[in-house]
């Protein structure tokens, strides 16, 4: 019975890490201000998105667009709360890389979702960048949604070959 919240736990923990780290760039760095940290590759910003993951419709002019992404969100969370409260070993987050995964973007959508909800947009500041072609700015978050899906998609794989091999 412990084990089924240690998921929620990791999701705290990123919500947490999220949440300090976007009251620090709040608190310190002025909007649209840029630090340098690697000349030609790292800088600190201060944006707000008012759209998606990495900018993703932050253009959109919708006045629906943070209602639909807020239920969106919500709806998301009550799917890995659910898949989440299932005995490990059982169900779509059967293995610890599932579990993990979810526990991941959990967390990260509800950072997201508390700025969205109290702010109307995301703060991001990770700037990554070559020379003149940048990566959309994002947060820790977006970095947890990120890796959450991609350790999705690699235990899909495990398991696909693991059932093709069996």
């Amino acid at each position: 019975m412990r084990t089924r919240f240690v998921p929620y736990g990791i999701a705290a923990s990123v919500f947490l890490l999220d949440r300090v780290t976007k009251a620090v760039i709040s608190n310190q760095v002025s909007p649209w201000d840029t630090y340098v940290v690697i000349p030609g590759f790292f800088n600190i910003v201060h944006t707000e998105n008012r759209g998606m993951a990495f900018g993703f419709l932050a253009n959109a002019d919708n006045e629906w667009q943070s209602f639909f992404l807020a239920g969106l969100t919500l709806l998301i969370l009550a799917l890995l709360a659910t898949m989440l409260w299932q005995p490990a070993g059982k169900g779509l987050a059967g293995s610890g890389r599932a579990r993990l995964a979810m526990s991941l973007v959990m967390g990260g959508a509800l950072g997201n979702l508390y700025d969205r909800i109290l702010h109307g947009a995301v703060t991001d500041f990770l700037d990554f960048y070559i020379a003149d072609h940048h990566w959309p700015a994002f947060n820790v978050a977006d970095s947890a949604i990120s890796i959450g899906a991609g350790l999705l998609i690699l235990d899909m794989l495990i398991t696909r070959q693991t059932q093709e091999r069996d």
